[in-house]
């Protein structure tokens, strides 16, 4: 499993805005400038979310 980094509040409003349910459960592996790479923290399933 990647290791990831607490989302900013930025980073959530993106990850609400993409879907996410919870945000508290997901952490941030990449922060590109077009995406937004996010696992979740307890199951380690990866998501690649549009980062606008």
């Amino acid at each position: 499993m990647k290791s990831g980094k607490r989302p900013t509040l930025n980073q959530r409003k993106d990850m609400e805005w993409a879907g996410v349910k919870d945000t508290n459960e997901w952490l941030v592996v990449k922060n590109l400038p077009g995406e937004l790479h996010i696992v979740h923290r307890y199951t380690g399933q990866i998501k690649e979310l549009p980062n606008g």
